[in-house]
């Protein structure tokens, strides 16, 4: 009789234990990841921002971050950390818990840093998961109302009769704003001195002081600030006109053919958070980027949505370093950092 219960009952005991095993390693998965993709986010989220309150990257995390909180039912809360272009915030992102509770709102500047900086603590692509591209916006190349230039090629012959004589404004070493300048003085043989802040607001506020004389600004934190007199827009540097600004020409048909850069915006977050919490965020994102509201916002400043899926974001992450890393070499640019 035992013997006949155990070949009955044997296969049924080993799967129901095997069921058991299976259920058990579901828990602690789930557990470790901070619960199922339906279930999340069950608390709070950072989304961390490696630049000062005030920039572009700030103000369309803060957008997206609120539409997140609206439709999760949890509070997104960006939480700023600037330093070193932006490299404190994704060296911390890096090393966070891999559980959807702390991501990262990145620029192009993300995508130039790999160019300058040679001993990163993290690894821009491997220690990342790409979440969304979320918006696409052109920069504008703005002077001070005080500079007497009102064209980007009265601009262009003011800094080559005083080379060195001019001077920009950035959000730091390494940001897109920062290498729009670089770009620039390659391109156009000009010699711009640049002056990096911790920050797009750090540097607006000097630039409409009047404390530096230019600058390459973003859009969506710039524009307001045009509007209001306290800056004077040259020219976008997109490939085509902006909707936003229609009657400001391009840098490429001001003077300098081959100058085209412009500037987005994505999320992140570090490697090996669970697939399903990762496309779910990335659905999200999506539709917030297609609301009615959001998309009157982004369109009052120059942006464009975009809401792409992580394998898209990927290809768009990899495909910018590898431009921008070419682009510095290319130019001989080095800005001694290790």
């Amino acid at each position: 009789m035992p013997e006949r219960l155990s070949v009955f009952y044997g296969p049924s005991v080993t799967v129901a234990a095997a069921m058991v095993g299976l259920s058990l390693a579901t828990a602690v998965r789930a557990q470790v990841s901070g619960g199922s993709p339906d279930a999340y986010p069950s608390k709070p989220v950072r989304v961390i921002v490696g630049l000062a309150p005030g920039g572009g990257t700030d103000i369309l995390a803060r957008l997206f971050a609120q539409k997140l909180t609206s439709t999760l039912g949890r509070p997104f809360v960006v939480d700023n950390r600037p330093g070193a272009g932006g490299t404190v915030a994704y060296a911390s992102v890096a090393k966070s818990p891999a559980d959807g509770y702390t991501l990262l709102a990145v620029a192009s500047g993300y995508s130039i840093t790999p160019a300058f900086y040679k001993n990163l603590s993290y690894d821009s692509i491997a220690d990342f998961a790409p979440i969304s591209l979320v918006a696409e916006a052109p920069i504008l190349l703005m002077v001070h109302p005080s500079l007497p230039v009102r064209s980007t090629r009265e601009l262009l012959a003011l800094a080559k009769s005083k080379a060195g004589a001019l001077d920009a404004a950035s959000a730091g070493v390494g940001t897109s704003n920062h290498l729009a300048l670089e770009l620039f003085n390659n391109l156009a043989g000009v010699r711009i001195v640049h002056i990096p802040y911790k920050g797009t607001g750090p540097a607006l506020v000097d630039f409409m002081a009047g404390q530096v004389q230019m600058m390459f600004g973003n859009i969506v934190s710039s524009l307001p600030h045009v509007k209001a007199g306290r800056a004077r827009v040259l020219a976008v540097t997109s490939a085509k006109r902006s909707a936003v600004v229609p009657d400001v020409p391009t840098v490429a048909e001001s003077g300098v053919p081959t100058y085209v850069t412009t500037t987005w915006h994505g999320w992140l977050a570090p490697a090996g958070t669970p697939p399903p919490i990762v496309n779910k965020l990335s659905a999200e994102l999506a539709r917030a980027a297609r609301s009615p509201d959001l998309l009157d916002q982004l369109a009052a400043d120059g942006a464009e949505p975009v809401g792409s899926t992580p394998v898209q974001f990927n290809r768009h992450l990899v495909t910018e370093i590898a431009r921008w890393s070419n682009l510095v070499k290319n130019a001989g640019l080095n800005l001694g950092h290790d």
